[in-house]
């Protein structure tokens, strides 16, 4: 390929990062959000994020691409670019599936927890910040990084829409060069490339949030436990 196709590529490459980046924040920020309403004590607020999880799963993210950018603006007068317009409908749509992790998360928390928060007296909002999402979000991880990669490859959606996104550049090149085996390998590879990244990441990720998980006690630590017991008493053996 010439220097200005590989530059159209790279512009591709460059407009993927940008949406993916951009529609995972919103989808991130869609999953909390809905995933604990689902879990809210009041049933009007578990109705309402049910319906929406309901609605964003069981509708195409091809289609909701066409009516955020065809149709939004015919029936709201919302024109958006599409750069927008893709990181609205991929974010809503993948954030409905995020929200069914964090709601899973959450339940999935001992219930002696909970009730050790109520014992505390802690407000709903502090058995959340400081008892459940600390035991959740590690759990929560490898899903999401699940849904990540599967964000990615739906990014590829938004060429329909003439956005110039890595798909819709290869396409361009294709058919100035009528060579689709050789430029579609090169696309697989490059989003390949992303999602290894994005996984090693997110591996990186689950570990720093579970540290000492698995692991030995180091030795001094243990024997400094067993010290302090000896001296206190505490953990000793019958005689």
């Amino acid at each position: 390929m010439t220097s200005g196709l590989w530059d159209l590529v790279l512009k591709g490459i460059w407009t993927t990062v940008q949406l993916l980046v951009f529609s995972a924040l919103l989808a991130t920020a869609v999953s909390f959000v809905v995933g604990v309403a689902r879990t809210h004590r009041r049933w009007i607020v578990r109705f309402l994020a049910g319906f929406y999880t309901e609605v964003f799963r069981g509708t195409s993210a091809l289609v909701m691409i066409f009516w955020v950018f065809f149709v939004l603006p015919v029936a709201f007068g919302w024109q958006l670019v599409p750069m927008w317009a893709g990181t609205l409908a991929l974010g809503l749509t993948y954030g409905a599936y995020g929200s069914e992790i964090v709601r899973g998360a959450l339940n999935a928390v001992d219930p002696a927890q909970k009730e050790g928060g109520v014992a505390l007296s802690f407000t709903p909002a502090q058995r959340l910040r400081l008892i459940l999402l600390p035991q959740a979000v590690p759990e929560m991880v490898p899903p999401f990084s699940n849904l990540l990669i599967e964000l990615l490859k739906g990014t590829a959606l938004v060429s329909v829409m003439g956005m110039g996104d890595l798909t819709f550049s290869a396409n361009l090149v294709r058919l100035a060069l009528q060579q689709s085996a050789e430029i579609y390998t090169y696309v697989l590879l490059i989003y390949f490339a992303i999602a290894f990244v994005l996984t090693r990441l997110m591996r990186g990720l689950e570990k720093r949030l579970k540290p000492g998980v698995g692991k030995e006690p180091a030795p001094r630590a243990a024997a400094h436990e067993l010290k302090r017991a000896e001296t206190t008493g505490v953990g000793g053996g019958v005689a």
